[in-house]
């Protein structure tokens, strides 16, 4: 099989996939809509997944407290003062980004959408959390400006998801995924490699799963334990072994090797807050992280698809 080109990378990067679309990089901005989670309020549990941190993910996004408005414009100067940059995603990446009513998402999204520098409105949510009123105006919205939903699968096996205490069954995540892609909404899924009792293979079998759910991109994370989450009880008991540096790049390249090449790469590994990270500390040094990812990519002579 010839090798598919993406500019200088062996995969379907988000910055290759932005600079054919847009003629030109856009960058995330992260941004936090004060919104809480269906696993921490009770609704469903009130401990969250075994994994997330009390900032629900959002540890690098913006002060809720602050405006939309507000928190672009900050958002937009940290960026801009390292380089220049015309065009962002509004990314609303802590917790649960639908989990309100529609009306009050309609004022949130709207605020951020308004901006004539967003080019993508980008919502991290669960799939349970997607009603049909929520899913018309995401609709709607898509019509102005392209909206990306990203949603949390992490895993394909049951018995993994009841561990992680994910909340909600795989038919739930189709269904949405559906109902997505009937409004032409692009979806992104996030999944965890290294997950307890989860080897390569059920990486690969996730990837080749997700190849037939009509999605556009991908987002690989690495299992990470953070303070304060309920995961470090069982890693500190020697019940969830990490992966090496080794065993990660092994995973993801076998992902990517099985992965249709149409499927947009949006992450490929992860960084915790370094003074919340408990493991693995290799992780903390991101560029590294991808320069050893794509040495042996090249090495291999290997590329997302190959193996499609």
């Amino acid at each position: 099989m010839e090798r598919k080109r993406w500019g200088d990378k062996p995969y379907h990067s988000l910055d290759y996939e932005m600079r054919q679309r847009f003629g030109e990089k856009v960058y995330r901005l992260p941004l936090n809509a004060g919104m809480t989670c269906p696993n921490r309020d009770g609704t469903i549990d009130t401990r969250g997944c075994i994994f997330c941190s009390g900032a629900g993910a959002g540890e690098f996004a913006a002060e809720p407290q602050l405006s939309v408005s507000e928190q672009i414009r900050i958002q937009k100067e940290l960026v801009c003062s390292k380089r220049p940059i015309r065009l962002f995603i509004a990314y609303f990446q802590a917790f649960t980004n639908t989990y309100a009513p529609a009306p009050v998402l309609r004022k949130i999204y709207e605020e951020a959408v308004c901006d004539p520098q967003i080019a993508v409105l980008d919502i991290a949510t669960r799939p349970d959390c997607l009603p049909p009123d929520v899913m018309d105006l995401l609709g709607q919205l898509n019509e102005r400006v392209p909206v990306w939903v990203e949603l949390g699968l992490q895993t394909i096996r049951e018995d993994t998801a009841a561990y992680i205490r994910r909340g909600y069954a795989l038919s739930c995540f189709e269904n949405a995924v559906r109902e997505l892609r009937h409004r032409e909404i692009e979806v992104i899924v996030h999944t965890i490699l290294g997950l307890p009792g989860e080897g390569r293979e059920d990486t690969i079998r996730t990837m080749r799963y997700l190849n037939g759910c009509d999605i556009q991109g991908i987002k690989m994370h690495l299992l990470h334990v953070l303070k304060d989450t309920d995961l470090v009880e069982d890693y500190l008991a020697g019940k969830v072994p990490v992966l090496s540096q080794d065993e990660y790049l092994d995973q993801v390249i076998g992902a990517l090797e099985v992965l249709n090449p149409g499927i947009v790469i949006h992450r490929l590994t992860g960084d915790g807050p370094a003074d919340q990270t408990l493991a693995p500390l290799w992780s903390l040094n991101k560029r590294a992280v991808l320069n050893a990812l794509h040495s042996r990519l090249r090495q291999l002579g290997t590329w997302q698809g190959r193996l499609n």
